[in-house]
């Protein structure tokens, strides 16, 4: 009786028709897309044309950027997990195909002493639902054994690339499961998870035709990282939240394991009515459906933490698999990541799992249960503290020192004859080999994505940190956007040194990025990160 849909991300750095298009195929998934980067194409500007010294250049390299993957625009099956990630995942098997993403992801912690708000899920037109089905997801575990497959795109225009902002003519996949089955749905969800090189791969809209894959959108996160996006990778999977959909879902393995609660949060979507159009959206989500601010009319963004309360007597419900689901709501909660249509909450369960709750037939007393839960649920508002999946304390799952910073283009070449391009894979701009200097700029304000909880601050402090090799170079400018003065500029910064900065006190500002390629006739690669300083950043697997 349960009618849910799932939300397509769309991002700005289009043209008009590709913009109205990506709009166009939005409204196929009963949603929008990412409200995050829901602005209007930035038309390319003349970028500052003097380098200033480099403000407080470290004399020493500073530690090697964040990195999240390696490969190229194939994804080649190199390796990506360093030792220390590899280790630091090692006691609780996390960053695995069956326990996915690090032990202090907020998908596998859990907050201690927590303090619920007061909003409430509305009823709608259906019943609340724990299920798996057209809407839901599957993951398929690729390994070395399997051979690599190229997904071209369901429509002309290619595959959506909300990362890059861009559609691909094609995305070539490394080690393709062969019994990969996308959901049946229009949303056509599946995951198709790597182990080899550490990468999930998110779709939506996959289908087979001909026996050639299509699919309308492709994302990606780290199989070993925190599983949510963040301000400079804002979209990592086909969730609304930006989000792969392995996250939170109960799993083929975990549903009738007989323990008392799942061991990570879970999954879940409200309807229009549940949603709220002000604020769209919260920590630790990165976006929301691009029409939230008009559709909404709820009271709880996307990625808060519904929770039951301490209280909650969840071994007097009259279904037995609820009861491990009402457990798992009282110790870890739930994410509000996707929409659905009509139903006040769809908590997700991998499909194919053997978890069904009208076993028997349409049961009154299961949907007793489920509306009691449904009352009862509250967002998280606070907490004293959290622990990890290890069941150690930890202060990073809610860190937003993360990196601010993408190479992902419009880039704008000022010397040379060929440009770089961004690699999502790499989160990398990559210059060809040349004994000719590339410059390039991006002065499309697209290197710094406006997501609301990691906006820099007046007064706050920033390091600014560059990794790059092959001799390539990175400048960061600041600039006030009503006057157009510089306000901040780095200048050019090789491999391993940083720099800080104060951010300045501006109504507004812009972001231009600038790189260049090294001249020693080898590939050169550079990939900046911006991190707010003092707070703890990162999660523990994926550095």
């Amino acid at each position: 009786m349960t009618k849910t849909s799932s939300s397509f991300g769309i991002s700005a750095g289009l043209n008009a028709c590709a913009l109205a298009a990506s709009l166009l195929l939005a409204g196929c998934g009963g949603g929008g897309g990412s409200s995050a980067a829901g602005v209007a194409p930035l038309a390319l500007e003349t970028p500052p044309t003097a380098a200033s010294t480099p403000v407080s250049v470290a004399t020493t390299p500073a530690s090697p950027a964040s990195e999240a993957v390696a490969g190229v625009a194939v994804l080649a099956a190199d390796t990506i997990a360093r030792a220390s990630a590899t280790a630091a995942c090692t006691s609780g098997n996390f960053g695995s195909f069956q326990r996915p993403f690090s032990p202090d992801s907020p998908w596998n912690s859990r907050p201690v002493s927590p303090v619920l708000g007061s909003a409430t899920i509305p009823t709608a037109l259906y019943t609340p639902t724990v299920a798996a089905g057209a809407w839901s997801s599957a993951a398929f575990e690729g390994t070395a054994e399997d051979p690599p497959m190229v997904v071209t795109g369901a429509t002309t225009q290619g595959v959506w690339d909300p990362d890059s902002e861009v559609y691909r003519p094609s995305v070539t996949i490394a080690h393709w499961p062969a019994e990969t089955t996308p959901a049946t749905g229009t949303d056509g969800h599946a995951e198709v998870v790597d182990t080899t090189t550490g990468i999930v791969h998110s779709f939506w809209g996959l289908k087979q035709v001909n026996g050639a894959w299509v699919a309308k959108q492709y994302a990606w996160t780290p199989l070993a990282g925190r599983g949510m996006g963040d301000p400079s990778h804002y979209y990592q999977g086909a969730r609304a939240a930006g989000v792969s959909t392995l996250g939170g879902l109960i799993r083929v393995a975990e549903a009738n394991d007989g323990d008392t609660m799942f061991r990570h949060a879970l999954a879940m979507s409200l309807d229009a009515t549940g949603l709220s159009a002000a604020p769209t959206y919260r920590f630790p989500a990165t976006s929301a459906d691009s029409n939230a601010g008009t559709t909404n009319s709820g009271q709880i963004p996307m990625g808060a933490l519904m929770m039951l309360p301490a209280s909650f007597n969840a071994q007097a419900l009259a279904t037995p698999e609820l009861r491990k689901v009402a457990e798992t709501l009282k110790a870890y909660g739930a994410y509000v990541v996707d929409r659905n249509t009509g139903t006040p909450f769809v908590v997700y369960v991998e499909i194919g799992a053997d978890f069904k709750l009208h076993r028997n037939g349409w049961s009154n007393a299961t949907a007793n249960d489920l509306n009691l839960i449904r009352a009862a649920l509250r967002p998280l508002q606070d907490a004293a503290g959290w622990v990890d999946g290890n069941g150690a304390a930890s202060s990073t799952v809610t860190s937003t020192a993360l990196n601010l910073l993408s190479m992902r283009g419009a880039w704008w070449r000022t010397k040379g004859t060929v440009s770089g391009e961004f690699d999502t894979w790499r989160q990398a701009l990559v210059f060809p080999a040349t004994t000719t200097l590339i410059e390039q700029a991006n002065a499309t304000g697209r290197a710094m994505n406006p997501v609301t909880w990691a906006t820099p601050v007046a007064g706050d402090t920033f390091r600014l940190d560059v990794d790059a090799s092959g001799g390539a170079s990175f400048r960061m400018v600041v600039s006030d956007k009503t006057s157009g003065a510089t306000l901040y500029d780095s200048g050019y910064l090789t491999d391993g040194q940083s720099t800080t900065l104060v951010w300045p006190n501006v109504a507004s500002f812009k972001v231009t990025t600038w790189a260049r390629s090294g001249v020693d006739n080898v590939e050169s690669v550079v990939r900046p990160t911006l991190v707010k300083t003092g707070g703890p950043a990162g999660s523990v697997c994926a550095g």
